[in-house]
């Protein structure tokens, strides 16, 4: 644990991938919480049709581990996730400015779709990183550490959202996204081999 945590280079790799995953499950996790609320006071959807939302963004996640996990690997799991992020910030940027529920709706699911391999992705990426003797640590901490953003990022949008409206979660998503697009930029570069 203290190779992956404090010694060069593993530790910049674990690091790295601790704050990539905390800033993404913070992004699913405020996301597939504040949406039916969002889409019920901002969007004026009935309650049904704005929970029903909510259950095509995690759908979307679903279907987006499964079929992009096959994609994936064929890319590389850093092209992969550098394609895949600015398509989830664009549908953010849709889901945010276009005032239509059913937009919203499909947008969010979509953004699910691409949201969907960034985890398990993010966790193949950081065992070709690092070496096989710090894998357990490495990865074991950037997980458990990423969990964190599920407690943390609802709860902070839900105090924001208190003070000044549900309708701050658009741009707070869209700037963990680009935070965490720049984190995983951030990553060592694979070789072939690896990738």
């Amino acid at each position: 644990m203290k190779e992956a945590l404090f010694m060069r280079p593993a530790a910049r790799i674990t690091w790295l991938c601790a704050f990539f995953l905390l800033g993404y499950v913070g992004i699913e996790v405020a996301l597939g919480g504040w949406i039916v609320t969002f889409m019920i006071r901002v969007r004026d959807g009935n309650p049904f049709a704005s929970g029903m939302t909510a259950t095509g963004f995690w759908l979307g996640i679903t279907v987006g581990r499964l079929v992009l996990g096959f994609v994936t690997p064929r890319l590389g799991e850093k092209l992969a996730i550098a394609i895949y992020l600015p398509i989830a910030m664009a549908l953010q940027l849709v889901f945010w400015l276009v005032p239509q529920f059913y937009v919203s709706a499909v947008a969010v699911s979509l953004q699910g779709f691409f949201l969907g391999p960034l985890f398990p992705a993010a966790v193949v990426a950081t065992t070709k990183l690092l070496p096989k003797h710090l894998h357990v640590s490495g990865v074991g901490f950037a997980a458990a550490f990423g969990g964190c953003g599920g407690a943390l990022f609802p709860f902070a949008v839900g105090a924001i959202a208190q003070a000044k409206g549900v309708q701050v979660l658009q741009p707070i998503i869209l700037a963990l996204l680009v935070v965490d697009l720049g984190l995983w930029l951030g990553l060592p570069r694979m070789s072939k081999k690896q990738d």
